[in-house]
């Protein structure tokens, strides 16, 4: 049945704040780790205990208000205790890997999200998709690998980077995209639960972000093992991170830019998964994604230009310009109006 006019606005509304979102949030991403290069476990650390204080907050002002109902507190734990592994896990590999790699490369690695989510959203949800959406999704991921692989004026944008990079940059989209589909999965059955009415999303949040922090606090002796830090090292590079980020001390490193960067990136991170999740709640988890990838190609030619703290800047040519149409042209695919056939398998 198609939308009434109010809903398809609110949607529209909620789509544009999602984009301009996630542009500044895949820059600042970059910026943030500029200072803490050497130190992405302390800012994944802070990053996810400033979700807990922020988050529960609004939840506890959100509870007193009326909003957020005993019932929707009550909702079983188990699902939130894996988004907040997944999450764990995605946050830390992905900060891991982004510190190493080149801004505009963060973002068409990132773009594998959309094909995990594809396929955890068959798997976990028995979603089935029609041809013209898979096609629609596979220009859009065409479109932004286009813009990035042709786009460089220095030829291969990952020349002289490790393979582990990249390859922990797409396994943390992994990661990430099945805590997404597990979000939408908790809107769904807690509808049921609550006789229709779905969980707010700061429940969501808080207790997905409140599970984050404990799986980051104790995974954090074996992940950083993925950057050669020994445990009896970790107190002292965790040390290191806080001096870092306050910018005081005598820091092997040059800590510029710190700390306002990485509060920033936190600020604007904050934001955009509150703007993300409320699109899940009003859509699904894939519109939501295909709605950020959007922002994409804007994020790499913003990325490939001279920036405070990231000097180094890259011609784009024609090409990129190029794939900026063709993942238009299959967010455009993806979202046509569905024929009755296709609206009773999506």
């Amino acid at each position: 049945m198609p939308m009434s006019s109010s809903p398809a606005v609110a949607v529209a509304v909620a789509s544009a704040a999602v984009v301009a979102l996630a542009v500044a949030n895949r820059v600042l991403y970059k910026l943030a780790l500029v200072p803490l290069k050497s130190y992405p476990f302390f800012l994944a650390q802070l990053t996810t205990f400033g979700y807990v204080t922020v988050y529960f907050s609004i939840l506890y002002a959100r509870y007193r208000a009326g909003v957020v109902t005993r019932d929707m507190l009550t909702l079983p734990k188990i699902r939130f205790a894996v988004i907040g592994l997944l999450e764990a896990l995605g946050v830390a590999a992905g900060m891991s890997a982004g510190a190493m790699l080149p801004g505009p490369a963060i973002p068409i690695l990132s773009q594998s999200f959309l094909v995990w989510q594809l396929i955890f959203s068959v798997l976990l949800l028995g979603k089935t998709y029609s041809l013209r959406q898979i096609i629609g999704c596979l220009l859009v991921t065409s479109g932004v690998i286009l813009a990035v692989a042709s786009g460089a004026n220095d030829g291969h944008l990952l020349s002289g980077v490790k393979l582990i990079w990249p390859l922990l940059m797409v396994v943390s989209s992994a990661f990430q995209a099945g805590a997404s589909i597990l979000k939408e999965s908790v809107f769904v059955d807690g509808a049921k639960r609550l006789k229709g009415k779905r969980p707010d999303i700061f429940v969501v949040n808080s207790f997905g972000s409140g599970f984050q922090a404990l799986f980051v606090f104790l995974l954090l002796p074996l992940l950083s093992n993925l950057r050669g830090i020994k445990l009896a090292e970790l107190s002292g590079h965790l040390n290191g991170g806080a001096e870092c980020f306050l910018n005081v001390g005598e820091s092997p490193i040059d800590c510029g830019g710190a700390p306002f960067l990485p509060l920033l990136f936190i600020f604007v991170n904050m934001a955009f998964n509150i703007s993300l999740l409320n699109l899940v709640k009003m859509s699904s988890a894939v519109v939501a994604s295909l709605t950020a990838t959007s922002a994409v190609p804007i994020s790499i030619y913003i990325l490939s230009l001279p920036l405070p703290y990231i000097p180094q800047g890259a011609e784009l040519s024609a090409s990129f310009i190029l794939g900026g149409i063709v993942l238009l042209m299959g967010l455009i695919l993806y979202n046509l109006p569905q024929s009755s056939k296709e609206s009773k398998t999506d």
